[in-house]
């Protein structure tokens, strides 16, 4: 159905993915937020291909202009603000040993260890990073 020879059209192979692909994402958040950063390269280079499947978009275009022109974030980005979004909410949840993993610090950068409040301090990836200058020089020709 996302695929290129498909007769839905963009807007509805745009809507498909984010019920099925994003979902799944969603969904297995907090596992990848202890992934290695191979994996998560990995599962960005998917979300690549389906986009440009869903696009029937050439070789030659960049992802950062297939993310702009269907207004989805990236991997990293997604991971980020659903963190974010979990983290704002359990600040104010009734249960007090979620309220209390909301307060912890993170360790220091010596540490190996990943836990998922990391992922909001994580820098930006590239192509996320592109994304934003991409959009920010729209926003300023708007």
């Amino acid at each position: 159905m996302l695929g290129r020879k498909s007769k839905l059209s963009r807007r509805s192979r745009r809507t498909l993915y984010k019920l099925c692909i994003i979902t799944v994402m969603t969904y297995a958040c907090p596992v990848f937020a202890h992934a290695a950063p191979k994996a998560l390269y990995r599962l960005q280079v998917i979300q690549n291909k389906l986009c440009r499947a869903a696009t029937d978009a050439h070789w030659c275009v960049r992802n950062s202009i297939l993310y702009r022109d269907l207004e989805l974030p990236t991997l990293p980005k997604y991971m980020k603000d659903a963190s974010k979004r979990f983290f704002d909410i359990a600040g104010s949840h009734p249960n007090a040993l979620l309220r209390v993993a909301v307060d912890y610090q993170p360790p220091p950068p010596t540490q190996f260890i990943r836990r998922p409040r990391n992922v909001l301090i994580d820098p930006p990836d590239a192509l996320t990073a592109a994304i934003d200058s991409l959009n920010d020089v729209n926003d300023t020709h708007d």
